[in-house]
């Protein structure tokens, strides 16, 4: 069938005329009353409506009009359909917001129901811990010296020895097995040169003593300004939560930034690199590093934290038994069952330029974890809830792996 092209038509009737006139079919659709009808015609001899132009004469033509009436109310039918859909869209937001509503109360009962009994096992609502801190109170007379540098020195101390104490009979013996079987860079440190080992033990004796506990001494009468870090009263379970997150918030900022900062080659070399000597780190690594970088890399970040808020004593010991217990983790060089992983930081004695902070939100944000996320270390970066070691479950390529 021929293809005509003319100006857009004045009228339905003139597009009727002037394709019957050239023996064409076509078809119209017209609605009357609400329903479509669909008009279609043929070239026989009928009379149509007046040509264009100037002339008022009808002109004959050719053609046969069949008026089909539609089935049912097809008018309404695109009106039907968008009124579906948006029916449809405020039904979705109303089931989402059923959901979201119902999991929000959900979890805020969940919460307060925890934190409520965390609040009864804290002490502050019941009395058993704060029985406990009265007793040491009068053991140690109420001395304010004592009282502080037992719960941010001596404390803190026992609990990174007492771990690592363990960690180290592994490292240097190779036994037990259900401990050394998780190790992360499979065939390094196995066992652990003894020499390296006593290096990394007086040193970090050296900076505890030296470097941290005169911190600590310098810290009490700033909390003192602060506020009474002493006092009989233990803080609430709630507060301490909050004092809890400032703390790793600011940890995560401070240390991230001083540690990218030691690793300018101005400072590389005489400073960070000694902590770098162990590419595949062990516990007692941790704490292994200059006494410059130990002071503004390792303490500061921490005492920061409970230095604005004037938190208590008790709070700033709990939250340094956790860092300590979270940096040697980070280093041991183990991925075990049921613990954080160490992966993000085994990572970065690895490969040095990559994964500087603790949590890793600011390495996200800087994009110094690009590579790390390329890698199977990525995959097993999660908390292993089975006894399969993941570098069996996730093993490296065999490129990697020879």
């Amino acid at each position: 069938m021929p293809n005509y092209s003319a100006p857009a038509p004045a009228s339905s009737s003139w597009v009727s005329s002037w394709c019957l006139q050239r023996g064409l079919n076509c078809r119209l659709s017209v609605i009357r009353r609400g329903q479509l009808f669909n008009l279609r015609l043929e070239p026989r001899l009928v009379t149509c409506g007046p040509l264009p132009g100037n002339s008022t004469k009808a002109a004959p033509t050719r053609g046969n009009i069949s008026i089909i009436k539609m089935k049912g109310d097809a008018a309404r039918s695109t009106g039907g359909s968008r009124q579906k859909q948006a029916g449809k869209l405020w039904d979705s937001m109303k089931i989402t917001g059923f959901i979201l509503g119902t999991g929000l109360l959900l979890f805020a009962a969940f919460r307060n129901s925890v934190t409520w009994h965390l609040q009864k096992f804290w002490g502050a609502s019941g009395n058993f811990w704060q029985a406990q801190w009265e007793k040491v109170l009068h053991l140690l007379g109420g001395n304010q010296w004592a009282i502080f540098l037992l719960g941010t020195a001596l404390v803190p101390s026992l609990v990174y020895w007492c771990f690592n104490g363990l960690l180290m009979v592994a490292d240097a013996t190779g036994k037990p097995n259900f401990i050394t079987r998780y190790r992360i860079q499979l065939g390094k440190n196995d066992p652990v040169d003894p020499a390296k080992l006593r290096q990394a033990v007086h040193t970090v004796l050296f900076n505890q003593v030296f470097i941290s506990l005169p911190m600590m001494m310098l810290m009490l009468p700033i909390m003192k300004w602060r506020g009474q870090p002493c006092s009989e009263e233990l803080p609430t379970f709630h507060w301490f939560l909050l004092e809890l997150s400032i703390f790793t918030l600011m940890e995560e900022i401070l240390f991230y930034y001083s540690h990218r900062l030691v690793h300018h080659p101005l400072l590389y070399k005489r400073i960070h690199k000694k902590h770098h000597e162990w590419t595949a780190p062990i516990g007692v690594v941790s704490l292994y590093a200059h006494p410059v970088e130990h002071l503004f890399s390792n303490m500061l970040p921490l005492l920061v934290g409970p230095i604005i808020l004037g938190s208590h004593v008790a709070s700033i010991m709990v939250w340094l038994c956790l860092a300590i217990l979270t940096t040697s983790i980070s280093h041991c060089g183990y991925h075990l069952p049921f613990l954080p992983s160490p992966e993000f930081h085994d990572f970065h004695h690895l490969k040095f330029n990559q994964c500087y902070g603790v949590l890793g939100v600011l390495d996200r944000l800087h994009g110094t974890d690009t590579l790390f996320k390329q890698t199977k270390a990525y995959e097993r970066h999660v908390i292993l809830l089975s006894l399969t070691p993941l570098t069996e479950s996730i093993p490296d390529s065999p490129k990697k792996a020879k």
